[in-house]
Parts: structure tokens; C-alpha cells; sequence
């Protein structure tokens, strides 16, 4: 049986698991000790536990579960909430105001949490029900904070990026700085398509019906400004060799920690437990499908599937750019079904190398990979934020909260094209700080 075959039948197998709702990191381990079984005999079942740990084996894995428990940190407390009341009060008078609102508070928050769901849910639960009071369209109030929470995977610092980092061995400084221009550019999209939709819908006399004083606009940026002061510190820290990952996520769980406690006064025990006790399970999801994922790829590797892969690409007479439209369809069904780290984990082994040899930078593919990521958080089947959103809002039928989330995907696709065309609002600034990539 050839190598292509043998990864023709692991697809199709780990495909079935996943249907099955077996939980990613089982499914892939699965996969990868009958696959194993299968090719090598029960001599390859010695290597397991030493290659499943191999995959954990890095102080760098430190800085996940520091950031998911920065993000914790400020997902349970009114941190969402004083962002969104801070925006409301500065955009009140642009046309559709509240929704630019929502976006600018949701890339904030974002930036804070790294996580996409968390950022739909906190700034959700006011945003739609204001939105909708003051007349909005279900479809506008919904789709808006269903793509704002997406920017969480994007603008550093990022889990995903992280993992990135770690599965492709790049710099994860030089990632978190990557991001940034392009998550102004998506968040810029996603607002001027906000603006126009509420103009066409003659919502912007609507956004003005509150008026604030300047003492109003100033009073709530006090309990902001130190939220925003960690993202730029951290950033600072990392593009300036002061500290590690880890150690920069360490401290800005730290820092947000005791903002959070001091801020708003949060010293019972229970909510700090709550914090941690979620902090501890998705670090623990994130860890098992890494350490599976390791076994996964180290599967592939000794069977020759991921070399075959590789080399069947590399022989296709087409242009590069055909290959990259290729690389984006595979990678934008891979996001329909599955969540980003584990498409990033699968995949990014594999295309590395086809994509050093085809010229692209690695870094600036990163942000490709991770929009296309963005783009499977808001459309079915799995389409996570679109089933967040709908828990918030239950009257909201689910089709109407896709409907208004597929202008907003037209805007990643649209920011996927301007990267292409473009690639230099990518590289341009990790160059100008740190460099040229070794």
C-alpha cells in the first residue's frame, strides 16, 4: 500500500471520529496508534508515551494557559462591559455608532482574552440587547459581534498564534507583531461595512439618540486604559527581548489579576476559584490535542505520509499563486469542520515546507492560515460563534444570525486578497522591530 493510500484511509478514519463527536485529541490518538498498529506492529506501541510527551516537552507551552488565564481574568468581570460603555460613549454620534461600538470593544477584548467565544459571550450579552432596543435589525446586531469575536484568534496576543509558533518552530514575538497590522485592516473592514449597512438602512440618526457630556466620555477610561496599557506592554516586552513568552504572559496574567481584584473589587474567593478551575480545562483540552497532535504528525512522518503529500504538491505545474488558492480552499473546508488550533496543529507540518518552497514567508502565512480560521468560526456546520451568539440571543434564529455574519466574511476574504496583493502589511512592521527573519 502506498503512502498516499495509507493517508487516504487515515483521513477517512479520523474524518468518521470526528463525526462520531469523539472529543479531537482521543480521535487523533486513536488514529495514530491504529495507523501505527497497522504499518509497524506492536513493536511502534514503545515509542507512544516518549513521543505523547514529546509534544508537551517545552517550557514555550508555559504561555498558553498564562494567557487563557489573562483572558479568564478579564472575561469575569465587568471588564467587558466598561469597554463597551467607553466606545458607546466616544462613537455615540458616527452613523451606526453602537454597532462600531461593538466591533472596537470586541478587538479589545479580544486582544485580552485570545478567545473567540469568550469575547461573543462577554460582549454579547449587552451589546445585542442595547442594539435591538435602539432598532437595530437582528441581522446587524448579531452578525456584528459574531465577526468582532473572531478577531480574538488574530490580534496578538493570540493562543493560536502560540500554537503556530510552536508546531512550525517560529518566533512567536515576531507572530504576536504580524498580526497586529492585519487585525487593524480586518477590524477597519468590519466597520465600514457596519457603517455603510447601517447608512443603507437609515440607522444613523439612531446611534445619536444619547448625547454624553466630555466628563461623561473621560470618567469611564480610568478602569479601560490599564487593560490596554498590559496588551501594549506585553507587545513591548516580546518585540523588545525583555522577556520570553512565557515569562510576558505570566506577568500579564498577574497584572490582570490585580486589576481585576482592585478594579472592581472582586476578592471573594468563588469567582478567583471559578478562574482558575477554567483556566485548568482548556489548558487541558488545548495541551491533550498537542501532545496527540505530536503523535499524529510523527505517524504520518514514519509512514511516509506527510513526504509523499509534500512531494506530490511540489510536482504540480502550477503557478504559486494557484497553489495558494488551493492551500486557502483546503484550509477554509478544514475550518467548516474543526477548531483552529487543531487545524493549525494538523496542517501546518505539512504545508510549511510547500509553502518555504514556494517562496512565501512563513510568518505572513500564518495570518493567511489564521483567517481562514476566522472564516470557520462563523460559518456552518460547526461555525462555533454563530451557536454563542444564539445562546445569548435564543428568539434570534440561527439563520438570521448567519445572514448577518456572511457580509462580514466577505470583508476576511477581502482582507485575504489585500494580504496577497500586499504582503508587506504583514511583514513590515515584525521587520521594522525585530529585524529580517533569521
Amino acid at each position: 500500500m502506498s503512502p498516499l493510500e495509507i493517508g487516504l484511509y487515515i483521513f477517512i478514519a479520523l474524518m468518521a471520529l470526528f463525526a462520531s463527536g469523539m472529543p479531537i485529541a482521543f480521535a487523533l490518538g486513536a488514529v495514530s496508534v491504529a495507523a501505527l498498529l497497522f504499518t509497524e506492529g506492536t513493536s511502534s506501541l514503545d515509542i507512544l508515551g516518549e513521543t505523547f510527551f514529546a509534544g508537551l516537552n517545552s517550557f514555550t507551552l508555559v504561555s498558553i494557559p498564562m494567557f487563557i488565564l489573562m483572558g479568564a481574568a478579564v472575561a469575569s468581570s465587568p471588564a467587558g462591559k466598561d469597554l463597551y460603555e467607553a466606545l458607546d460613549r466616544w462613537l455615540n454620534r458616527v452613523p451606526g455608532g453602537l454597532v462600531l461600538s461593538n466591533l472596537g470593544a470586541c478587538s479589545i477584548f479580544a486582544a485580552l482574552s485570545g478567545s473567540s467565544p469568550a469575547t461573543c459571550a462577554a460582549i454579547g450579552k449587552m451589546g445585542i440587547p442595547e442594539m435591538r432596543q435602539r432598532g437595530y435589525p437582528a441581522e446587524i446586531a448579531t452578525g456584528s459581534i459574531a465577526a468582532g469575536g473572531t478577531l480574538g484568534i488574530l490580534i496578538p496576543p493570540s493562543i493560536t498564534m502560540i500554537v503556530y509558533g510552536i508546531a512550525t518552530e517560529t518566533s512567536i514575538g515576531r507572530l504576536f507583531i504580524a498580526g497586529i497590522l492585519p487585525g487593524l485592516l480586518l477590524t477597519g473592514l468590519f466597520m465600514l461595512w457596519s457603517i455603510y449597512s447601517c447608512w443603507r438602512q437609515g440607522l444613523s440618526l439612531k446611534s445619536m439618540a444619547d448625547r454624553y457630556s466630555w466628563k461623561q466620555k473621560f470618567e469611564v477610561l480610568p478602569r479601560v486604559l490599564p487593560f490596554m496599557a498590559i496588551i501594549a506592554g506585553i507587545l513591548y516586552v516580546l518585540y523588545g527581548g525583555v522577556a520570553t513568552p512565557s515569562e510576558a504572559a505570566g506577568v500579564g496574567a498577574l497584572f490582570c489579576l490585580v486589576l481585576v481584584v482592585v478594579i472592581y473589587r472582586m476578592f471573594r474567593a468563588k469567582p478567583i476559584i471559578s478562574m482558575f478551575r477554567d483556566t485548568a480545562k482548556e489548558s487541558v483540552m488545548i495541551m491533550m490535542i498537542i501532545a496527540a497532535s505530536e503523535l499524529f504528525a510523527f505517524t504520518l512522518s514514519l509512514t511516509f505520509v506527510t513526504q509523499s503529500i509534500a512531494e506530490w504538491i511540489s510536482m504540480l505545474d502550477v503557478n504559486r499563486w494557484v497553489l495558494m488558492a488551493m492551500i486557502n480552499a483546503f484550509l477554509l473546508v478544514a475550518g467548516f469542520f474543526l477548531p483552529p488550533v487543531a487545524v493549525i496543529l494538523m496542517t501546518a507540518p505539512i504545508l510549511l515546507p510547500i509553502i518555504l518552497q514556494a517562496g512565501f514567508d512563513p510568518y505572513w502565512f500564518a495570518v493567511i492560515l489564521t483567517i481562514n480560521m476566522e472564516i470557520g468560526l462563523i460559518t456552518p456546520p460547526v461555525g462555533l460563534n454563530l451557536y454563542v451568539i444564539n445562546g445569548i440571543a435564543p428568539d434570534i434564529r440561527l439563520q438570521t444570525i448567519l445572514r448577518g455574519s456572511l457580509p462580514y466574511v466577505m470583508c476576511m476574504v477581502l482582507a485575504i486578497v489585500i494580504l496577497c496583493i500586499f504582503p508587506g502589511i504583514v511583514t513590515w512592521l515584525p521587520t521594522a522591530l525585530m529585524g529580517p527573519a533569521l
